[in-house]
């Protein structure tokens, strides 16, 4: 059994709740979820947009794909020098130091 109920927050964050008989005596989870989230991206949106399914995300990823204006990866190949972070298997292990 699911009962939801916004309530308001007072300043001094102290609810007081009664709870309805329905409910059986024992162990209960209570959950908190700030409403703003609601109105916000939900946390767990999928990266790249705010789907609401795999489905419909690859969907978009389909029509991104197929968009002919869009450019390709390869078109920052070779903007940096050769030389620009020196030797490659230093810069390599400098990385993984850190």
């Amino acid at each position: 059994m699911t009962i939801t109920q916004t309530v308001e927050i007072p300043a001094d964050r102290r609810l007081t709740i009664e709870v309805p008989c329905e409910i059986p005596a024992g162990k209960t989870i209570l959950t908190f979820t700030p409403a703003s989230i609601g109105t916000t991206a939900a946390p767990d949106t999928l990266p790249g947009g705010s789907y609401s399914s795999v489905e419909e995300a690859l969907q978009a990823a389909a029509e991104k794909a197929a968009n002919p204006d869009r450019k390709p990866i390869s078109r920052h190949f070779g903007t940096l020098s050769n030389h620009a972070f020196g030797d490659p298997v230093a810069y390599q292990r400098a990385i993984r130091d850190e």
